[in-house]
């Protein structure tokens, strides 16, 4: 291998070791919350339904703040949006972990929630932008390392919490949920290291449209990192598009499943009589047999049966979550069945934002409405779902309505999954019948 083919290929291996890495930090710091329920509640004097609110945070904060990430990823470039998104992670993520107000927990909570919400939408938008014909394979890797890493904290975090310190006390939740945060510092400096040509989005643009020689290694190092504009007319547009809604609704139903479950899988465990530490492992299964699932996705459903993916993932999801409540016996098979229709649903969601648009623009439009919408949705599943299961009392059958939930919201995913099986594109008049 020659000099300057290492020089050429060196900034994608790293922008590819970069977005890896973010993607392990997407997730982490939420998903560590469900298997220490019981100790939160205990500590914070409340009920573990009403938990089910704190889990619901990130998504509210996702829905409400998902729409201005486009634009501020416009104004300030979206490589540096990034980083000034893992910078409020890593202090929404200390802030929740420190002792003295009860404040501190939601407060930092919703901290990390709007930081995720910027990565979130803009991440699908820098692998459209950066990765070309890649795109299925790089969206592959970030969806399984966001299932991934969900499972090694969810699995991770009761064992910590369960340690004991110099003085003999057990660490705790507190330290437990910080220790999630561990690997935000390396992402951010390889991000910032990777991205430091960047300027801001106006002038990185200005500067692009204006450098000689679209074709010359200095072009082609400036169109990896020149972030393209968002115009506020295409934001505008996007909300009007009938595909942009039906893409929309298929990830709020996609995330609401996947969240509740995310939640619950681990309270519910235990009312099987099995540890904590078990039941933070199953949900550990559930989450990282979603790695699987992204993996396997493009081998599985491919060629006629392509099209059909959206719907037949949901449907094997329902097919699971019945199993749940009906054969609770069966409870680890059912989680990886589950685990793995999880993983293949999200990644189809989020590739959804990127084959429905034709361009980098409209993929970050399309994501922004999508995340917005979708994670409204699903921040109602696990209020819901709490709410439900407080209902029941601690009978025997308290369970049955929670799990109805989980059964209607992927019954609508199935639907919305058949409704987007043709393939169109967003904001794009649609063909002559």
């Amino acid at each position: 291998m020659t000099a300057s083919a290492s020089t050429a290929r060196a900034p994608w291996v790293l922008l590819f070791v970069a977005v890896a890495l973010i993607a392990m930090n997407m997730r982490m710091t939420i998903t560590g919350v469900g298997p220490l329920i019981e100790q939160i509640a205990a500590d914070q004097g409340v009920s573990p339904a009403t938990l089910g609110i704190l889990a619901s945070v990130p998504l509210l904060a996702w829905g409400l703040f998902s729409p201005i990430a486009q634009t501020i990823g416009a104004r300030l470039g979206m490589s540096r949006t990034i980083s000034w998104s893992l910078v409020v992670l890593a202090a929404g993520t200390v802030w929740r972990s420190v002792p003295g107000s009860p404040l501190n927990l939601w407060l930092g909570t919703a901290l990390i929630g709007f930081g995720l919400a910027i990565g979130n939408v803009l991440m699908p938008a820098v692998i459209k932008r950066d990765f070309g014909e890649r795109i299925p394979l790089v969206m592959g890797v970030y969806t399984a390392l966001l299932s991934g890493s969900a499972a090694v904290a969810s699995g991770i975090v009761v064992p910590i919490s369960e340690l004991e310190s110099v003085s003999g006390e057990q660490l705790g939740w507190r330290i437990a949920l910080l220790a999630t945060g561990a690997l935000l510092p390396a992402a951010l400096l390889l991000w910032m290291w990777v991205t430091r040509g960047e300027g801001s989005g106006r002038g990185a643009s200005a500067q692009h449209a204006g450098s000689p020689g679209a074709g010359s290694p200095a072009a082609a190092a400036a169109s990896l990192h020149a972030p393209p504009p968002v115009a506020a007319r295409v934001g505008r547009r996007i909300w009007a598009d009938p595909l942009a809604w039906i893409v929309s609704i298929y990830m709020g139903s996609q995330s609401a499943s996947y969240y509740i479950l995310a939640t619950w899988i681990a309270p519910y465990s235990a009312s099987l009589d099995r540890s904590a530490v078990l039941a933070g492992i199953d949900t550990m299964i559930f989450q990282l047999l979603g790695v699987a699932g992204s993996m396997l996705l493009p081998f599985v459903i491919r060629g006629r049966a392509q099209p059909w993916g959206p719907a037949l993932v949901a449907g094997v999801s329902l097919i699971a979550s019945i199993g749940y409540l009906a054969l609770p016996a069966l409870l680890p098979a059912w989680l990886v069945l589950g685990g793995l229709s999880a993983g293949a649903s999200l990644t189809i969601a989020l590739m959804l934002t990127a084959t429905r648009a034709r361009t980098a623009q409209h993929a970050a439009a399309l994501s922004g409405m999508a995340q917005s919408v979708g994670y409204l949705i699903a921040a109602a599943g696990p209020i819901v779902f709490g709410w439900l299961l407080g209902l029941g009392g601690g009978s025997s059958g308290a369970w049955i309505a929670p799990f109805a939930l989980v059964w209607l919201v992927t019954a609508v995913q199935i639907v919305f999954g058949l409704a987007v099986r043709k393939p169109r594109f967003v904001l794009e008049p649609r063909p002559e019948r």
